[in-house]
């Protein structure tokens, strides 16, 4: 049941642009602290992470297969890109309440009361993308990336920091995929399109939501594309419902 509306003028007042520039700085410099804090735990237990990270991929290659490093720093710098992942996952509902409480001012009166609950939506929404990456994707994707070379004497030995970008980035780019409902909610709150739109351009949203996916998915199988396509979709279909609510 949608809440009785505020007038506007309690909402929207006129802030000068040096307060708005302050307060951005504020809120940043508390995200990078939350991030730094949690890139510490991340730091300690690096060697634990990179081992859950590795284990997709380990599972897909032949047996004795295993990963290698050609430098001898290269491990360092391995272990400062985990923790740095680590701290943004551990600080994300930090992060994601600094920046709902920072366009607070654009939003209605129950949509501000609602800025705890969208950030801790938001941050499962990140990491429920990344855990999705992980659990069914990668699998998936790197089967068939090790399947390909089968029958050609080739046996593919991953290098450590090479792995690690593509996992990081894969898993950042399905944690902020997932966000893809809230993005909508906030276009629709800034008044750039409404649900009309959302049915008018659904056909081809849907077809740019399946190119997306074949571009992010490590695999060249359809299977693995659509495994993250449809999930897109739905959050696609559940953002066009959240636009229904900003209206009542």
């Amino acid at each position: 049941m949608a809440l009785n509306p505020q007038p506007e003028t309690e909402s929207r007042q006129a802030i000068p642009l040096w307060d708005h520039l302050a307060e951005l700085r504020s809120r940043v410099l508390k995200c990078v602290a939350a991030i730094l804090a949690g890139s510490i735990i991340g730091l300690i237990y690096c060697r634990e992470i990179f081992t859950i990270l590795q284990i997709p991929m380990v599972k897909a290659l032949p047996p004795g297969s295993f990963f290698i490093t050609t430098s001898p720093f290269e491990s360092y710098s391995a272990y400062f890109k985990i923790a740095f992942l680590a701290g943004l996952f551990i600080a994300s509902p930090v992060v994601f309440y600094q920046f709902w409480k920072f366009i607070n001012p654009a939003l209605k009166q129950k949509e501000k009361q609602a800025a705890l609950p969208f950030a801790l939506i938001s941050a499962l929404l990140f990491t429920g993308g990344a855990l999705f990456g992980y659990f069914l994707v990668f699998p998936t994707g790197f089967h068939f990336v090790n399947q390909v070379l089968e029958g050609t004497g080739i046996r593919l030995m991953p290098k450590m920091s090479d792995y690690l970008s593509v996992a990081l980035a894969l898993l950042l780019a399905f944690g902020f995929c997932f966000e893809l409902p809230l993005v909508i909610f906030l276009l629709g709150r800034l008044g750039i399109i409404d649900y009309p739109f959302i049915k008018k351009y659904r056909r081809y949203v849907i077809v740019v939501l399946f190119i997306v996916a074949a571009v992010l998915t490590p695999g060249p199988d359809v299977f693995s594309q659509c495994l993250l396509a449809i999930p897109l979709w739905i959050l696609f279909e559940l953002g066009g419902l959240s636009l229904l609510w900003i209206k009542s």
